[in-house]
């Protein structure tokens, strides 16, 4: 909503089924977190997001993202390899025994 354009106070807690004070605690969090700035013009207060801090969390999110997908990897061909290994033994472990062939008795 604040992302597209700059609204005061009122017009954010309108769009919600929210009491006013509960507005205000969250944007005092997205203020705190550096995610919207306030902006007293006149008697109003703005809301303005501030976006780019976004672009910090994503960083972060993207490095672990990185180390996971390359562990759950490795874990996926290791499983694969173990897998085949147990297949390997099953048919070895199924396969009938040659019988030797008995010479008639005389």
């Amino acid at each position: 909503m604040v992302a597209y354009q700059s609204l005061h106070l009122n017009s954010v807690a309108e769009k919600f089924n929210v009491s006013r004070p509960a507005i205000s605690k969250h944007i005092k969090i997205l203020t705190e977190c550096g995610l919207i700035t306030i902006k007293q013009q006149g008697r109003h207060r703005y809301c303005e997001a501030k976006l780019e801090k976004l672009n910090e969390i994503s960083d972060w999110v993207e490095q672990y993202r990185k180390f996971w997908t390359q562990k759950l990897d490795a874990l996926e061909t290791y499983l694969d390899e173990f897998q085949d290994k147990r297949r390997k033994q099953t048919q070895k472990s199924r396969k009938p025994a040659v019988k030797k062939k008995r010479k008639p008795k005389k």
